[in-house]
């Protein structure tokens, strides 16, 4: 698209929430290029989907150095896209970029030393053509690095100006609590903390929230739709065309199992009773909590990006719901 102008009526409709005690607010629904923008897909396509997004009042866009496929080339497609007139806006956006997983050949190109991280944030400026992010995550923490150096890597990053506020991603309670207080010390507190988390995924999102809200951090889920399971898609089992279906990828057949294809269809007789989508629902069950900051949702067309964010237009459940829900994702837990 080209000569790309905002809608003047982006602000209307979206609502946003504070990040813990900071002073960012983040749009409710995020759009994350995990999927869907890398040198396989059809630029046409995503970027039709990136203004969208920003046209419905989507401000945050969650990157990460190796997003693709290949590695890199979400970043650069991004860079392509804020060329193209969405940098014509870039005071209203929130980007935000990781390191930490599998990213270049040698002993440098993968978990947290202080090298990786600053060397990967570098690469990753060139390629959106950016001179910094708003926020900067480690993306896993690293069992062999001290996490003072990773922390304090994201600290200097924050003073060198090439992010205004880090995050982490992926780190257990014990993880994250040390991973905090290191953080305090160096007087760059940790914005945001993004956690695999949906109605399937529960267990380590729900044990950090008390925690991260307690000492003011904002939570971000990924992965809220389970990867499109939580949606109409394996309502009848696994289309040919699915990420279940694909051999690369991150959705596995396995993960598709018969509990949770149940448990997906008697969720959306509940969502229809709602007047919402099997995915709608999903999403807004996961921010009638208040402590969740924001969702990051993916979208292969315009179509699918609206679905998903008409969630916001009912978050709110009947404790009869809300009990009717429980008892369904009981049933769908794995058999020990």
């Amino acid at each position: 698209m080209e000569n790309y102008l905002a809608s003047s009526s982006r602000y209307d409709s979206m609502s946003y929430r504070r990040c813990g005690r900071s002073g960012l607010l983040l749009p409710a629904i995020s759009l994350g290029l995990w999927h869907n923008f890398g040198s396989v897909d059809v630029y046409n396509n995503f970027s039709r989907i990136a203004f969208r997004a920003f046209d419905r009042g989507v401000t945050h866009f969650d990157l990460a150095n190796n997003y693709g496929p290949i590695p890199g080339s979400a970043e650069e497609n991004f860079g392509r896209i804020l060329r193209d007139g969405l940098g014509a806006y870039r005071d209203e956006l929130v980007i935000s970029t990781k390191a930490g997983y599998d990213m270049w050949p040698g002993p440098y190109g993968n978990w947290g030393s202080r090298k990786y991280l600053m060397a990967s944030l570098d690469q990753s400026l060139r390629r959106m053509g950016l001179e910094y992010v708003d926020i900067f995550y480690s993306h896993r923490p690293d069992p062999e690095t001290p996490i003072e150096e990773t922390m304090g890597a994201l600290a200097d990053i924050v003073r060198q100006g090439k992010a205004l506020y880090v995050g982490i991603s992926n780190y257990n309670p014990e993880q994250t609590e040390r991973a905090l207080e290191v953080l305090r010390r160096t007087g760059t507190p940790c914005l945001i903390h993004q956690v695999r988390y949906s109605m399937f995924e529960r267990k380590m999102a729900e044990s950090l929230l008390p925690l991260l809200d307690r000492e003011g951090v904002g939570m971000i889920a990924f992965s809220p739709l389970a990867q499109g399971v939580l949606t109409d898609k394996y309502l009848n089992g696994i289309p040919e065309n699915s990420r279940a279906a694909k051999t690369t990828g991150h959705l596995r057949r396995e993960q598709v199992t018969p509990e949770r294809v149940a448990a997906a269809r008697t969720l959306n007789e509940i969502a229809a009773r709602r007047g919402q989508t099997l995915a709608e629902m999903a999403l807004a069950w996961l921010l009638k909590d208040r402590r969740v900051t924001s969702v990051i949702i993916g979208a292969s067309s315009v179509a699918q990006l609206d679905d998903n964010l008409n969630a916001l237009q009912n978050t709110s459940f009947a404790v009869e719901e809300l009990a009717e829900i429980e008892a369904i994702l009981q049933q769908a837990q794995p058999k020990a």
